[in-house]
């Protein structure tokens, strides 16, 4: 009995000795964190200084920065990893640090920054973890130093003869001189007259107004002098191969060397406010993003322009039906590539999150709104781009297959992105968007077989000699060009219908390829025509039938 007893009895002990210490010490540790003491090594915070919320926490430091009061300030860190003989002087340096490196990286969203004791955001959604909970620490910002994320977080302390406060973590502030190193002033502005370093307007600086249209300015020009040199370039090469080349990456170099430009001044030589720093280093690295993919897609596109070229073959011969599926398929892959390529970089340049969390657009920063926001900018182009992959799968139309697309007699010249190139017989261009183009029904002369049937449909009289008309039309076969006809025994003479004007007869005109059979048959209509008012005048019979304009409408 004793035994079942101790058996309950201990697991309980066990559960309640935590307990019973943390009502002995008054911590509660879900709600802060708590320490024995809290920058003991500082004198007693003034009036200036408040940090029983997050946001009390950022304006008093806001506060001592204009004030100049560092002293103040080194209030609103936690100085625990710094011996207290040195607390004083390490945390004044260290917040006027802070302050600069916040000032020059970050952009303050105050609607992050809540103004709760306990940080619990009221208007947190359900489905985030921490929704209707109360916190001890706040994530601010996140900067890159040395190839890694650092946060910028505060934390809730309570130190055991005092109230809980915010102050910047410890973690923080063990970061702070290597952030300043990376973000603070650099030489050159260090090099700068004092008038330039005091402020403006907007929370610029004298120099920053001047720098950013100079900067934008040597942006450009470093772009002109890469564009211009590349086309002098181009035009004193010797081999055509050469001069294409550079015309086609001249453009990307141009924005590439723009972007590149920028990026280094605005990075490395000035390190410009948080308002323009925030914005600056990701336009850029974009801009080189998409140059660099720029460059790619032309590269692929020069290759596969060479692959594919037809300067010296004529696709829409019947013998060339191999290189129309492989010019077919080629172009697919070249849409297919870009499509890769542009996904791809904009989801590295979209995975660094940081970049919207510094600018207070953390939403911009989802998938979801990105989905929704370009799918509905982006709908038609889209759909016509899966569309032209569609028509490179299924083979419905090739580079260089006849067509007769709405009554128009054509080639199919190109399969772009957006749009199908038609040239017609005539050799103007037809331009259809790709979605109708495979949503209208065409007839396709080239698929699978070249050889064809053309109809040659006429109206003849009632009293017509078909048998002789038969016989004429198979003179006229054996006089056409047998490389333009197909098997000669195909050339079949019906007659298909019958009104009140006459009976309709249809010459069966066997054609190898459907690039000339149109040709073919005309000339052929040509020539039964003629053989029939032949016939007629011979024979005193009536072919075709008389008449009256009125009548026949």
């Amino acid at each position: 009995m004793i035994k079942t007893l101790l058996r309950f009895l201990v697991p309980l002990l066990l559960i309640a000795a935590p307990l019973a210490a943390q009502d002995k010490s008054g911590c509660d540790s879900s709600r802060w964190y708590c320490v024995s003491g809290l920058n003991t090594g500082l004198p007693q915070p003034s009036t200036l200084i408040y940090r029983e919320t997050p946001r009390a926490t950022i304006e008093s430091l806001i506060a001592a920065a204009r004030e100049d009061a560092w002293t103040e300030a080194a209030h609103l860190l936690d100085l625990s990893g710094i011996p207290e003989v040195q607390q004083l002087a390490a945390g004044t340096g260290l917040a006027r640090q802070l302050e600069t490196v916040i000032s020059r990286k970050t952009v303050i969203d105050w609607d992050i920054i809540l103004d709760r004791p306990d940080a619990l955001d009221a208007r947190a959604s359900s489905d985030r973890a921490m929704a209707g909970e109360p916190r001890k620490s706040l994530l601010l910002w996140t900067l890159e130093l040395d190839n890694r994320p650092v946060a910028i977080r505060l934390n809730r302390i309570k130190p055991e003869d005092g109230a809980a406060v915010w102050v910047f973590s410890r973690q923080t502030v063990g970061n702070i001189p290597a952030l300043f190193a990376r973000f603070g002033p650099g030489r050159f502005e260090k090099m700068l007259p004092d008038a330039l370093k005091e402020n403006a307007a907007f929370g610029f600086k004298w120099w920053e107004v001047l720098g950013l249209p100079l900067l934008l300015a040597l942006s450009a020009g470093a772009g002109w002098l890469v564009w211009k040199g590349m086309g002098w370039a181009a035009r004193k090469a010797s081999h055509q191969v050469v001069t294409d080349t550079l015309l086609s990456i001249r453009g990307p170099a141009s924005i590439g060397s723009a972007t590149l430009v920028a990026l280094a001044i605005g990075s490395y030589a000035f390190v410009f406010s948080g308002q323009i720093s925030t914005v600056l280093p990701p336009l850029a690295w974009l801009g080189l993003a998409g140059s660099g993919l720029w460059l790619a897609i032309n590269s692929v596109e020069a290759v596969l322009d060479r692959l594919t070229s037809s300067d010296e073959t004529d696709l829409t011969q019947r013998q060339e039906d191999h290189k129309r599926t492989m010019a077919t398929r080629l172009a697919a892959a070249r849409r297919a590539f870009v499509v890769a390529a542009v996904l791809i970089g904009g989801g590295i340049f979209l995975s660094q999150s940081n970049i919207f969390q510094n600018l207070g657009f953390t939403i911009l920063g989802t998938a979801g709104a990105l989905t929704l926001i370009l799918g509905f900018a982006a709908r038609r182009v889209l759909g016509n781009i899966i569309a032209s992959l569609q028509i490179a799968l299924n083979q419905s139309a090739k580079i260089g297959d006849r067509i007769v697309y709405n009554d128009y007699l054509c080639h199919v010249e190109r399969i772009n992105f957006t749009y199908v190139q038609l040239r017609d017989w005539d050799g103007t261009r037809l331009i259809v968007p790709v979605e109708e183009f495979i949503s209208t029904p065409f007839e396709n002369w080239t698929m699978k077989e070249p050889k064809m049937l053309r109809i040659i449909k006429l109206k003849c009289a009632h009293n017509a000699d078909v048998d002789a008309l038969r016989e004429a039309f198979d003179d006229i076969v054996g006089k056409l060009d047998k490389e333009e006809l197909g098997d000669p025994d195909d050339a079949k003479v019906r007659v298909a219908g019958q009104d009140v004007f006459g009976k309709d007869v249809w010459f069966a005109l066997p054609c190898a390829d459907p690039n000339t059979s149109w040709d073919v048959a005309c000339k052929a209509r040509e020539m039964i025509i003629a053989a029939g008012n032949r016939i007629a005048e011979e024979r005193n019979i009536d072919i075709f039938p008389e008449v009256r304009p009125a009548e026949a409408a």
